[in-house]
């Protein structure tokens, strides 16, 4: 090694001056660092400022945090693949079937980049590294689930006492753009439902499913467990429950029986008069048939979630207000997710009443 080399070496070498117990500052930066030592090992950490008071006020934090961890040191052995079916277990234990299938699933794609690792060794280098090499296969919506999954299990360890700090917490959300919502016109849903009951005499079951949902603006999940004892014929109205799996937010709500959803189960209803089933529909999806008649008739791609898209237009071009349509289909904001996602349909169903002005 060069004299120059050495020079510049120790030159970027932080200098740390203590100014009290356990509490040093960076000559370089001015920054204040925690410094202590914990069953051996010697432990550092960034203060986060340069202010002396706000210093001594983070160091008394950060030593209360220290005394929470395990002082056999057993626990800070245990490596990543250990604790996260144990945070799964106790993280999904209140979520419903199909968001802890997704926690499961975003463990499994983090664990080979973090298997074999002990929990409190892990450092923000190694989620960067996540980040770089995982990330970048990833679009956005699915980054921020795994980061999720990965955070959590960070913040389950320092409930444990394993480690202090949670090294994901370097990493920062990515912004999810907009997709262009796609609804079926009234002619479109015609030729998908009549597509659909082409295909085959399975299929008739698919285009029922498809049809509960335009009329009904429930989500999937709702639509294929609705019973036909939530449905009251008499007083003009239907639970929605989502039966075991539940609803999205938790909540049962009651929707009025609208004349041409009425009409659809009347005529379902007499026509399984002889199926002695609870449940409305007997599917769990119509999507490979959506798929097919999409194709056979020349459509746009539509999905489950388009039906519910066709609803709620429907209902704009009806004059239906936002917070009924919210309520209707089981938003809890009062209207501001339909208005920000659907407003431009009233836009150009305004001017196209405009043009009757004449």
């Amino acid at each position: 090694m060069s004299d120059s080399t050495a020079a510049t070496e120790e030159k970027n070498t932080p200098e740390y001056v203590r100014v009290a117990e356990c509490l040093y500052r960076n000559t370089s930066s001015g920054r204040y660092y925690a410094l202590v030592k914990r069953n051996g090992r010697q432990i550092r950490k960034s203060l986060k400022t340069q202010d002396r008071k706000l210093a001594e006020r983070c160091l008394k934090e950060f030593l209360a945090s220290i005394g929470r961890i395990d002082p056999s040191g057993e626990s800070r052995q245990i490596r990543f693949e250990e604790l996260g079916p144990q945070w799964l277990q106790v993280h999904n234990a209140s979520l419903k079937p199909s968001s802890a299938d997704r926690n499961e699933r975003c463990y499994k794609q983090l664990l080979p980049y973090f298997k074999g690792s002990r929990i409190s060794d892990i450092r923000r280098t190694d989620c960067q590294s996540w980040e770089v090499k995982r990330g970048k296969k990833l679009n956005s919506s699915t980054f921020n689930k795994e980061m999720e999954v990965l955070r959590g299990i960070f913040d389950y360890a320092i409930e444990r006492g394993i480690t202090l700090e949670n090294p994901a917490s370097i990493l920062k959300r990515r912004k999810i753009q907009s997709k262009a919502i796609l609804i079926p016109t009234h002619d479109e849903f015609e030729k998908l439902v009549s597509g659909i009951s082409k295909l085959d005499e399975r299929a008739k079951e698919a285009a029922h499913l498809v049809q509960l949902l335009a009329f009904s603006g429930m989500r999937l999940g709702e639509a294929i467990n609705i019973t036909w004892d939530e449905v009251d014929f008499d007083k003009d109205r239907f639970t929605v429950s989502g039966g075991e799996v539940g609803t999205k937010n938790h909540e049962t709500r009651i929707v009025p029986l609208f004349p041409r959803l009425k009409e659809f189960l009347l005529k379902l209803k007499s026509a399984n008069a002889e199926e002695e089933r609870p449940r409305i529909i007997g599917i769990e999806s119509a999507k490979k048939a959506l798929i097919s008649a999409c194709k056979g008739q020349n459509l746009p791609h539509f999905t489950h979630h388009c039906l519910r898209h066709y609803f709620v237009s429907n209902a704009i071009e009806k004059g239906i207000d936002f917070k009924t349509i919210a309520a209707w289909v089981g938003h809890k904001d009062g209207g501001l997710l339909v208005a920000k996602t659907y407003g431009h349909l009233r836009d150009s169903h305004s001017f196209e009443m405009a043009k009757l002005m004449t």
